[in-house]
């Protein structure tokens, strides 16, 4: 079994005025709706167990899963009281996942050129995260250290840095052209130390044995506070995948795009 969870629940405001009448999951590409395109391709993949959480038109999701051929291969999360982010919505999803695999987590409203079943084999069985990463140039970065373990993230443009690491916290950080991390404070980075900094792509997989810590997180919450306030007494590391191509579907003026990306 290869479980997945589709992030669907969001309102769209970037698609407006498509999604003041419909949920962006259903926004059509080449004449197929988000939420189908993933699907297909997850199932093309190997995947058979899929949790999609539902908020905005949620009846109308509901009712497209239904009548769909996949319809047997998936399960509902109800978020219609509350949006709970990416790290409320998983753990509201929790009992809905098999206990044993791995859980890929994707956005309905992304498109990729990553080939899942690559994705799943790498994550090994002593990793509880794995983060689908890339060298693409942004504002912010999570930072790595040699051996791909995730040690924190930083805005490059207002200094900001989250990590559990205080000598991390207090570096003062900045990245070079290689994406190597540079401290340029008072508080170096420890001689044994090297960090590179790259760009997530919002594709990971999960370890359900990780459900557990959530239970002291409240209700909502985003997913990389959890990564980030675990990942020194967890195995969470990163996958980089150096030809990734996204594309982010959630904008009007991409969507025709789109049509030429799955092309």
């Amino acid at each position: 079994m290869k479980q997945a969870m589709i992030f669907a629940a969001g309102l769209g405001t970037r698609l407006k005025p498509l999604t003041d009448h419909m949920p962006k999951a259903l926004v059509e590409v080449g004449g197929k709706p988000l939420l189908d395109i993933v699907i297909d391709k997850l199932r093309e993949q190997g995947y058979d167990r899929f949790v999609v959480n539902v908020h905005h038109f949620a009846d109308q999701i509901e009712e497209h899963v239904a009548a769909a051929e996949y319809a047997p291969l998936v399960r509902i999360s109800d978020e219609r009281d509350e949006l709970l982010e990416t790290g409320g919505g998983l753990k509201k999803a929790a009992s809905l996942f098999a206990d044993e695999e791995p859980i890929l987590i994707h956005n309905v409203d992304i498109l990729s050129n990553v080939d899942f079943g690559w994705f799943s084999r790498q994550h090994l069985p002593d990793e509880d995260a794995v983060l689908l990463v890339s060298r693409r140039k942004t504002k912010r970065y999570l930072l790595f250290d040699n051996a791909m373990r995730l040690m924190g993230w930083t805005n490059i443009e207002t200094g900001e840095v989250k990590s559990p690491f205080p000598w991390l916290r207090e570096a003062g950080i900045t990245i070079d052209d290689q994406l190597q991390v540079i401290s340029h404070t008072s508080h170096p980075l420890p001689l044994t130390t090297q960090l590179y900094a790259f760009a997530f792509s919002g594709i990971h997989s999960f370890s359900p044995r990780l459900f557990p810590l959530m239970e002291r997180f409240p209700d909502r919450f985003p997913i990389m506070d959890f990564y980030l306030s675990t990942c020194h007494r967890r195995h969470i590391v990163g996958c980089l995948k150096e030809d990734l191509r996204l594309l982010d579907v959630g904008k009007l003026d991409t969507l025709s795009e789109a049509e030429k990306f799955l092309k």
